[in-house]
């Protein structure tokens, strides 16, 4: 997927032959007052135009593009150089909207899906699920220790999703577990500790068969903890990690700005780390 973000990303952003200067952006963007959408070289309002065709979206994926397209007119400022992109079915329309910036806005940034910059100043990601405090399971897709770097690596950390990944508490919807990365010589001393120590039996083991150019072969297991036990994630993924062998738990705590969710409606919610929940109706 990355391969074809970084496409997607290039193809749209690659420099002009044209030297002719950019006029100054001024009209406002059909999906948020924040951010201006950037003008043509003709000096007429660029046609935001997705090159994935409406027709062909639900109104589910219509809500899930503009809860992408909302958090980045509000959170991708122009004076953001590094910028963390995470991965799941959100975020080719977090892509999408940064390309609609255009290439003047995106000629100086530069977007990573793995942190070799120390400091990043904001990363849009997935999820598997958010709870009410916007904690996050992450790792369904077994990429969270690369995605828990890039969070952690960024000043601002934006999660979008769609409506069955809000929830009140994590394990709600999703009923995999919560996702441990763990090193082979390790894998079953930590599994007995998971079904003993932390009274957790259905701990299963799964292999990640498809991990791009990544040849280490770690293993990770699935940890179903019960729901009331989720209602204090910080505590359980501090104890997993303090395991031998354990190398990252698909646990986010503590650690997102906000969240974007699509709803069913076609409307998006939005939720802040400081309690504030608003709407944002669909998008006609």
């Amino acid at each position: 997927m990355y391969r074809s973000l970084a496409r997607l990303l290039w193809g749209a952003l690659k420099p002009s032959i044209s030297t002719m200067p950019l006029p100054t952006p001024v009209p406002l963007s059909p999906v948020s007052p924040i951010r201006p959408v950037v003008l043509s070289r003709i000096g007429q309002p660029t046609k935001l135009v997705s090159p994935i065709k409406i027709p062909n979206l639900s109104v589910l994926e219509r809500s899930k593009q503009l809860a992408a397209w909302t958090a980045v007119d509000q959170h991708v400022k122009p004076e953001h150089r590094v910028i963390g992109i995470g991965s799941g079915s959100t975020v080719p329309y977090v892509v999408e909207r940064i390309v609609q910036l255009g290439a003047a806005a995106n000629q100086e940034r530069v977007f990573i899906p793995t942190a070799k910059f120390p400091t990043i100043d904001i990363t849009l990601d997935g999820a598997d699920e958010v709870d009410h405090n916007l904690n996050c399971i992450k790792g369904g897709g077994a990429c969270h220790l690369r995605e828990k770097v890039l969070a952690e690596a960024a000043n601002t950390f934006i999660l979008v999703a769609d409506f069955r990944k809000n929830v009140e508490y994590l394990g709600t919807n999703y009923t995999p577990g919560v996702p441990i990365e763990v090193v082979p010589f390790a894998y079953a001393k930590v599994l007995q500790n998971l079904h003993h120590a932390f009274e957790c039996p259905k701990a299963s083991l799964r292999m990640a068969v498809k991990k791009g150019r990544f040849h280490i072969p770690l293993r990770f297991d699935y940890a179903p903890f019960e729901l009331e036990r989720m209602k204090e994630p910080h505590i359980i993924m501090t104890q997993i990690k303090m395991l031998t062998g354990v190398v990252e738990v698909g646990l986010f705590c503590n650690m997102a700005k906000a969240a974007y969710f699509g709803n069913e409606d076609g409307s998006v919610t939005i939720k802040t780390d400081d309690g504030r929940v608003e709407q944002v109706p669909a998008s006609q």
